[in-house]
C-alpha cells in the first residue's frame, strides 16, 4: 500500500469517530459522579496491600498504548500519551491514589496490528500492568487478549474497528451507546446506533438546509460518506453527493456543482490535503458558506496554519464533540489540563489537540474508578465502577456511562459541544471558541438511524 493510500485510510478510519461518537445521552444528574485533582493522598496508605495484578501498597503500574511513530508520523496518534502522562504526573505530585504512585508503562504499537499485539502481550504478560488509560492504536489487534485477561482499558480512543463496541472490559472515552458489549457482535447484533444533534444543530442554529459530503471513489471513503448521508437526511437535509476521482482529482468541479446547488455545510471524507485543496477551490471559486465542518481529531491547534490560504474555510470552520473545549481557560477543570501540560511537556503547549485532552480525560476517568476502591484496589472494582457509574469528569464531559440499554432506543435526547475557529479564543490568540454557553444544557431530542458495523 503506497503512503498515500495508507494516509487515506487512516483519516477515513479516523473521520468515523464522528459516528461513533456522535452523541451522549442525557442521564440523571444526580447519579453522575465528577472527576477532580484531588486524590486520596496518603490517607490510610498503611492499610493496602498488594492487591491484584500491577499493584503494590505504593505503587500502581498502567498501561498507555500509543503510535509514537507509526507510517503517519509521530504526532499522530501520540496526543493522548502526553494527556494522560500529564494527568499522571500531577496526580503523582499531590500524593498519587491512597498513598500509592501512579506509574505509566507506555508501549509504541507503531499504528500496526503487529505491534499492538506486540505491545499488548509486553504490558499484560511482561510488564503486568494493572489497567490501560490513553489508548490510541490505529489497529486495535490485541483488544480481545486485553479484554481476556480482564484488563480495564479506560477512555480509550476507536480509532477504527469496533473493539469498543463489543468488548466488556474496554471502555471508550465516548461512553458504551447502551450496546450490549458482551463479546460477540459490536453494538446491537452488529448494527451501530447514531443520532442526529449534531446536523440539528447546524440546522438550527445557521438556518442550514443543503449539505454536500465530499468524498473519494474508493470503498472506505464512500461508505463514510453514505453514513453521514443517511444522518442528515434523517435531519431533512438536502445532500448533494461529491465523488472526487482519487487518481485524477477535479476538486474546481465538485466546488461548482456544490455552489450550483446552493450548499450550506461541506462534510468530508478525505485526507487532510485534500481537505485543503477543496478548501482552495471554494476560495477561489467564490462560493458561499455557512460551516465546513470537521471532525474531533482535527480540531487542533494548527488548524490556522492549515487553512490560513483559505479564509472562507477557516472563518467558518467548526468542530464538535462531547467535551469541554481546551481553550475555556475560565473552566478550572481546563486550566488544570493546560497547567499540567506547561509543566510536565512544555514543547506540547503549542501542539495542543482534543485527542491529548481526551487523553488527559481518560487518565482522569481511570484514576477516579481506582480512588473508589480505597486500599483494595481491583480490577474487579474499577470494572464495577465503569460498568455502574454515570461520569462526567467534573463537568468536562457530557455525562456517559456503560449502562446496556436494550432494545435499542427510537430516539434519544442528545447534547453536544460546538467550536469554532476564530480570530481570538479565550486563550488570547486565535483559536477555537465555544458556541454554546452549557454543552451539558445544548441538547436535542433527536431520532436514531441504524449503521452496519464495519
Amino acid at each position: 500500500m503506497s503512503n498515500r493510500a495508507r494516509a487515506l485510510v487512516a483519516a477515513l478510519a479516523l473521520s468515523t469517530l464522528a459516528l461513533s461518537a456522535c452523541g451522549s445521552r442525557v442521564h440523571d444528574a444526580g447519579n453522575t459522579s465528577g472527576g477532580s485533582g484531588a486524590t486520596g493522598g496518603a490517607t490510610n496508605a498503611a492499610a493496602n496491600t498488594a492487591s491484584d495484578t500491577g499493584v503494590t501498597p505504593t505503587e500502581i503500574k498502567v498501561g498507555v498504548m500509543t503510535g509514537q511513530d507509526g507510517f503517519l508520523g509521530g504526532d499522530v496518534f501520540s496526543s493522548s500519551l502526553y494527556g494522560a502522562q500529564a494527568y499522571f504526573d500531577s496526580l503523582n505530585d499531590k500524593g498519587g491514589i491512597n498513598g500509592r504512585k501512579v506509574t505509566v508503562d507506555a508501549c509504541n504499537d507503531k499504528s500496526s496490528p503487529d505491534g499492538n499485539v506486540t505491545c499488548v502481550h509486553k504490558m499484560i504478560d511482561d510488564d503486568k500492568i494493572f489497567a490501560m488509560a490513553g489508548t490510541t492504536s490505529f489497529q486495535y489487534a490485541g483488544a480481545q487478549y486485553v479484554n481476556s485477561k480482564g484488563v480495564p482499558d479506560v477512555g480509550g480512543q476507536p480509532v477504527s474497528g469496533n473493539a469498543y463496541n463489543q468488548y466488556p472490559n474496554l471502555y471508550s472515552i465516548y461512553g458504551g451507546f447502551g450496546y450490549p458489549r458482551d463479546g460477540k457482535s459490536p453494538g446491537y447484533n452488529g448494527q451501530l446506533v447514531a443520532d442526529t444533534q449534531d446536523y440539528r444543530w447546524f440546522k438550527d442554529k445557521l438556518g442550514a438546509k443543503t449539505a454536500a459530503i465530499v468524498f473519494f471513489n474508493i470503498g472506505q471513503s464512500q461508505q463514510y460518506a453514505q453514513q453521514i448521508s443517511e444522518g442528515l437526511k434523517t435531519e431533512g437535509f438536502k445532500v448533494i453527493p461529491e465523488q472526487i476521482n482519487l487518481s485524477l482529482p477535479n476538486y474546481d468541479a465538485a466546488v461548482l456543482d456544490m455552489k450550483r446547488n446552493n450548499v450550506d455545510l461541506v462534510y468530508d471524507a478525505l485526507t487532510a490535503d485534500a481537505n485543503v485543496k477543496i478548501c482552495q477551490s471554494i476560495q477561489s471559486q467564490g462560493m458561499p458558506l455557512k460551516a465546513k465542518i470537521t471532525t474531533t481529531q482535527s480540531w487542533t491547534d494548527d488548524a490556522g496554519a492549515q487553512y490560513a490560504s483559505t479564509p472562507t474555510c477557516l472563518d467558518n470552520l467548526y468542530a464538535v464533540s462531547q467535551d469541554q473545549n481546551y481553550n475555556n481557560v475560565s473552566d478550572p477543570g481546563v486550566k488544570a489540563y493546560r497547567d499540567a501540560i506547561a509543566k510536565y511537556f512544555p514543547a506540547r503547549v503549542s501542539k495542543m489537540n482534543m485527542w491529548m485532552f481526551e487523553g488527559y480525560l481518560s487518565a482522569m476517568w481511570l484514576s477516579d474508578a481506582m480512588k473508589s476502591c480505597g486500599a483494595d484496589l481491583t480490577r474487579k472494582c474499577v470494572t464495577n465502577y465503569m460498568n455502574t457509574t454515570t461520569y462526567d469528569a467534573g463537568g468536562l464531559m457530557i455525562p456517559r456511562d456503560f449502562k446496556p440499554v436494550v432494545p435499542a432506543p427510537k430516539t434519544e435526547v442528545g447534547c453536544l459541544n460546538v467550536v469554532r475557529w476564530t480570530s481570538k479564543a479565550p486563550t488570547g490568540t486565535a483559536g477555537w471558541t465555544s458556541q454554546t454557553n452549557d454543552m451539558q444544557k445544548n441538547c436535542f431530542n433527536v431520532p436514531t438511524y441504524s449503521i452496519p458495523a464495519t
